[in-house]
């Protein structure tokens, strides 16, 4: 039985003429495609080619069996340009896993589009401010803001910064003016929580003795922005979701120690699953026209 690849050295030398043209056009050595022409002749028991100073020429049984080969080319083309789109239209289940305040901010017109364009994609969203082990099979794909990803196996790419700083809403800003210097804070009413984001906002408050400022504490990053957005004083946000909240103005410029990255990231072992290459791509286009917008 011959190989396939014998067959397509077969083809390259009947159309170039040389063994030399043909494996420049096959990307493999002269010597390749030589062992091949060979083997396929033993093969079929047929003498394709004669072999002149000149180059290669087909013999009449060769010329003969030009159309069934050009036949499995097409054959096999065909097969690859159904597989490209059975991948491109790949159908199952991803999971996707973020911060809640992500979840409900940036996502959903983005998990829109993508079920436009990829109806057979359905994804399970879990929203949690604890990043999931990706290793063990907790998700397929995760959004983090963090400043380096941490975990066995990951991989991925950062989308943008995403740094931490103050905001109020417009409504507040008319009403109280808005802080410009860490020392202006201290006459500002401030809301806490936000579950995952507290621990390190909490410290950021003691270290500018701000912690009796705060007047409501909320458990996660969405309580925290519904307060913002009613006015009811200042809080700790990420940017790349804040800047793009039209209700809402920045106070401080952020510290460079308090940035961040917005990640997109999975596993190794399924980076190439056509519906998890799918999802990533797709995600990883829209988020980046987000942050360039």
């Amino acid at each position: 039985m011959y190989d396939w690849n014998d067959l397509k050295a077969f083809l390259a030398v009947a159309e170039t003429g040389s063994t030399l043209s043909a494996a420049q056009a096959l990307r493999v050595s002269q010597t390749t495609v030589a062992r091949r022409i060979a083997a396929l002749e033993e093969a079929t028991g047929l003498n394709l080619f004669e072999r002149r100073q000149a180059g290669y020429a087909l013999t009449p049984v060769g010329e003969a069996m030009m159309a069934s080969a050009l036949a499995v080319r097409d054959a096999a083309d065909r097969f690859g340009d159904a597989a490209g789109a059975k991948s491109r239209d790949a159908g199952g289940t991803v999971s996707l896993t973020t911060m809640e305040i992500f979840a409900v901010t940036i996502l959903p017109p983005i998990l829109r589009d993508l079920r436009a364009e990829h109806p057979g994609i359905h994804i399970h969203l879990e929203t949690t401010d604890e990043p999931r082990d990706l290793a063990s099979g907790a998700a397929d794909i995760a959004i983090r803001s963090t400043k380096q990803p941490s975990g066995g196996g990951l991989v991925g790419r950062r989308i943008a910064d995403n740094p931490w700083t103050v905001y109020c809403s417009r409504d507040y800003a008319d009403r109280h003016g808005i802080p410009h210097t860490r020392e202006e804070l201290a006459t500002h009413p401030f809301i806490g929580g936000g579950g995952y984001v507290w621990e390190p906002y909490q410290a950021w408050l003691r270290q500018h003795r701000l912690e009796d400022s705060v007047v409501m504490q909320y458990d996660t990053g969405s309580g925290l922005l519904a307060g913002v957005r009613s006015g009811m004083g200042l809080t700790i946000l990420p940017a790349f979701l804040a800047d793009r909240e039209p209700d809402l103005v920045r106070c401080l410029p952020p510290k460079t120690e308090d940035t961040t990255g917005l990640w997109l990231l999975t596993h190794e072992r399924l980076r190439h699953v056509p519906r998890v290459r799918l999802v990533l791509d797709f995600l990883a286009a829209a988020l980046t026209r987000l942050a360039r917008s």
